[in-house]
């Protein structure tokens, strides 16, 4: 019998080790031979950039000029002020007087009930005068002025619907920093490497681009309206198909974003998103959830069998051999998406990457109802 548990624990690491070879060198490893096209500096279009903010004033003061700096083509600004009890309303009017191409959408709370995210961002697409639409928070802001035209660049190709950009956070002191620039990273990798694929599964809101139109022939967020978060995830996820999305790397085009600074607050964050991911495709589903399971597999089979001393030396080289084909990859794609930092943590960072999935999976079974703020 322990014989048998012991064939059986190896059997399903070596399972879990060619999963995980799969999804790294075949999936994955699509990104790192993307061709990155060269940094235009004009465009002729229009565009609408649409932020929706609840109580960021402070954000809003800080980050809205690095939005009326950009360069090169002609467009609008649409912030939604969703129910704000701060200074918000009289920031905005300061930025209305000094910049004409702002144009501010106010909501007003119903007495009777909250509306979330997605009820905002409607409001603030019905304002919006263009057809390409680029979506970003309060708290973000360019990494460049020739954001916006790179991101409508992708337009000139008459199929493209969608373009999804990279967000990264900002870089700080602290275990915590890394493991949320690790997170980040592996969710940009992943996206954008299905997306190279033909199966684009989602895109993040503080990077966002699409179409106006895309956005009412699809009904909007009618078929997700009742839970809070997948304004972003979720709308990418039902109307992105394998010829209409393009991805956006180029470092000019990266949209900064202020890191949590407590693990309180991060978990809090992360609460707010889960739910999305059970009205993903079957088939997104199915093909996240096995790269998740097979790696969370792996490490558990892994420490079973050192535990049981089950062949150490084939194992280990199954180890050696998964972490050089992620630092391969990883590393490539982090040069790429400016975290080349992270590689001298990757090994115990993916570790507690995957930890977290579990721990967070299972708070999601409890989970409350969760609003946007």
């Amino acid at each position: 019998m322990e014989a048998y548990l012991h064939y059986s624990l190896l059997i399903l690491l070596q399972i879990a080790f060619v999963v995980q070879l799969y999804y790294l060198w075949v999936v994955q490893h699509r990104f790192i031979t993307y061709k990155i096209p060269q940094v235009v500096y004009a465009s002729h279009q229009k565009v609408s950039v649409i932020i929706c903010a609840r109580n960021e004033a402070y954000n809003l003061e800080r980050n809205l000029p690095f939005i009326f700096n950009q360069k090169g083509i002609d467009y609008e600004v649409v912030v939604v002020n969703d129910c704000s009890s701060d200074q918000s309303e009289e920031i905005l009017r300061m930025f209305q007087a000094q910049y004409p191409n702002l144009k501010v959408v106010v909501k007003e709370e119903h007495p009777r009930f909250k509306t979330g995210k997605k009820f905002a961002v409607t409001l603030g697409i019905k304002a919006a005068s263009h057809e390409i639409l680029v979506f970003t928070d309060a708290d973000c802001k360019p990494a460049s002025d020739y954001w916006l035209v790179n991101i409508c660049e992708h337009y000139l190709h008459p199929q493209t619907e969608i373009v999804l950009g990279f967000s990264p956070y900002e870089k700080k002191a602290g275990f915590l920093n890394k493991l949320i620039r690790y997170e980040t990273f592996q969710t940009a990798l992943n996206y954008f490497s299905f997306s190279l694929s033909g199966d684009a599964y989602m895109g993040v809101g503080r990077n966002l681009s699409y179409k106006k139109s895309l956005f009412f022939k699809g009904k909007g967020f009618a078929a997700h309206m009742h839970i809070p978060s997948g304004d972003d995830d979720l709308f990418v996820n039902q109307n992105a198909t394998a010829t209409n999305t393009a991805i956006e790397i180029r470092p000019e085009t990266f949209m900064l974003s202020e890191p949590k600074l407590t693990w309180a607050s991060y978990w809090n964050q992360k609460i707010r998103h889960l739910g999305a991911g059970k009205l993903y495709k079957a088939s997104h589903q199915k093909s996240l959830s096995m790269q998740a399971i097979s790696a969370i597999s792996f490490y558990a089979f892994l420490i079973a069998c050192y535990v049981f001393q089950i062949e150490v030396l084939i194992i280990s080289i199954l180890l050696f051999l998964r972490f050089l084909a992620q630092i391969f990859i990883f590393y490539k794609a982090m040069l790429r998406l400016h975290s080349k930092d992270l590689i001298y943590w990757a090994f115990i960072l993916d570790f507690f990457y995957y930890l977290y999935l579990v721990i967070l999976s299972i708070r999601g079974l409890f989970r409350k109802k969760i609003v946007w703020k």
